[in-house]
């Protein structure tokens, strides 16, 4: 595959994105802009933008570039992390309508200021909203990297790692400043359907030029048959297994990019119809990325660096050089899409959760600024953390969420819990934070387990003690959030 080729490529999805984004603009509300308008695109999304959206922002590079990787590493383990992940969607479910809910009733811009109002304490919303900065510009650092390792792979490194990483941050600005979360759907919706229509035409090509699905694992079997069994050829052992399942379970409530997306669709129909559209989509494209890492193992079984798997099959003899770029497409714009949904909630935390109850007197046009302003800062900070290149992308993705986790069981004990404490919110959350800090910084391991599987444990005890040691704030509420209301 020739560079020119990829160029030509990238020049083409970014002139279609910028239509599409522009255009987003003009059908957007008009008027004066607002917090809700610019990060939650009015509250007036259709089930089918939304699936779209919530599907490219959920499957991004982890997928074909991370999971790939994984399998190609790690063997049929991969399938089974990300199968635990998929059955945590079914969290959704069970919290989607009351978030749309209790959002609806309060305006809440983010999740984090759906904890603060439910206990009643603006710390347990700052709290919240630093421990999602501190932790997802790793995860953002993820996506820019995968867009480094694809771009770089395919052009035998003429185009080098940081440019990639360079582009995908100059994209994810752009289309964040646009229209807001509003061009941002829309153009994750483009990105959605070349990802899923080009990811499936070609992996079925490639398994069919490998001699179809029986030969690429008669082949598997007789060259690394531990890569078929669990767990796996050494990269998975149980406990590692559950360190990188657990924290991937609460994905849908624990990652606020993806938390906030159940603010906005138009009705509780619309988020039915996008958790449906949702499911299937995520199925097609669990089971195409991981027939990818394995496809990448019988073509290329010698690689250095599992996440170049996807890559090297794209740029090979076994993908037409149009198809790989248009699936090399699919896979940056899918990485682009996480980046700025990320970018929008995390500028839209600092605003509303930190900034906004630090100085509690400044007017929402005021907040709408700083969150506007802050999204380069943290673009930056992102790009920095990529090309360190600390970490394979599925390894990093858990462990950002790994931190992540600890806010789950405020989360859980807001609808379910009326007993849940502002102090028991706050003590779950920072101590919860210290101590996954402390895991990763001492080696990570505590009786022979990681991070992943003791943040939300330790979290969750610290939660239920600090709210049986003291008594809910006078301004903490459960209208909204205990119990469901009907309206």
């Amino acid at each position: 595959m020739t560079v020119s080729l990829v160029l030509w490529g990238v020049v083409l999805y970014v002139l279609l994105s910028s239509v599409v984004a522009y255009l987003s603009r003009q059908r957007g509300p008009q008027g004066g802009q607002s917090m809700s308008r610019y990060f939650l695109g009015n509250r007036s999304m259709g089930g089918v933008v939304s699936a779209l959206s919530y599907s490219a922002t959920t499957y991004s590079a982890f997928m074909m570039v991370g999971l790939a990787g994984l399998t190609y590493k790690g063997g049929v383990g991969a399938l089974g992390f990300e199968i635990i992940y998929f059955a945590g969607v079914s969290l959704v479910s069970i919290f989607g309508p009351r978030f749309w809910k209790a959002a609806r009733r309060h305006a809440f811009v983010t999740p984090s200021e759906m904890l603060g109002k439910r206990y009643g304490s603006r710390w347990v919303a700052v709290a919240a909203g630093l421990t999602a900065l501190g932790f997802l510009i790793p995860y953002s650092a993820v996506q820019l990297a995968g867009v480094g390792y694809l771009l770089s792979g395919m052009t035998q490194g003429a185009i080098p790692f940081g440019a990639g990483v360079v582009l995908a941050t100059l994209l994810a600005i752009a289309f964040s400043f646009v229209a807001g979360i509003r061009s941002v759907m829309w153009t994750d919706s483009l990105q959605a359907l070349v990802m899923i229509v080009a990811s499936v035409l070609v992996g079925g090509l490639v398994v069919a030029r490998l001699g179809g699905p029986a030969v690429l694992f008669e082949t598997i079997a007789s060259r690394a048959p531990q890569m078929l069994q669990v767990p796996g050829p050494g990269l998975f052992s149980f406990p590692t297994f559950l360190g990188l399942t657990i924290p991937w379970f609460f994905f849908a409530i624990s990652n606020p990019q993806v938390s906030q997306r159940l603010f906005m669709p138009k009705s509780l129909a619309a988020l039915r119809q996008m958790l449906l559209i949702f499911l299937c989509f995520g199925l097609v494209y669990t089971l195409v990325s991981v027939l990818w890492g394995f496809s990448a193992f019988v073509a290329f079984p010698d690689l250095a660096t599992p996440d170049l798997a996807t890559a090297t099959l794209l740029a090979s003899d076994y993908v037409p050089p149009v198809l790989g770029v248009v699936v090399m497409v699919g896979i940056l714009a899918a990485a682009v899409s996480t980046i700025d949904s990320i970018l929008l909630t995390l500028s839209s935390i600092f605003a509303r959760d930190v900034y906004g109850n630090l100085r509690p007197d400044a007017p929402e046009r005021r907040q709408l600024w700083v969150g506007k302003a802050v999204i380069p800062v943290i673009s930056v900070l992102a790009l920095v953390f990529a090309t360190l290149q600390l970490s394979m992308i599925s390894i990093l993705s858990v462990a950002a969420s790994a931190g992540l986790v600890v806010v789950v069981p405020a989360t859980i004990g807001a609808f379910f819990w009326r007993r849940g404490t502002a102090t028991g919110a706050l003590l779950s959350i920072l101590g919860g934070v210290a101590f996954v800090l402390w895991m990763y910084l001492s080696g990570n391991r505590l009786f022979g387990l990681n991070a992943g599987v003791l943040g939300f444990p330790v979290a969750s005890l610290l939660f239920v003690a600090g709210s049986l040691l003291t008594r809910p704030k006078a301004t903490a509420t459960t209208e909204g959030f205990l119990p469901m209301s009907s309206d």
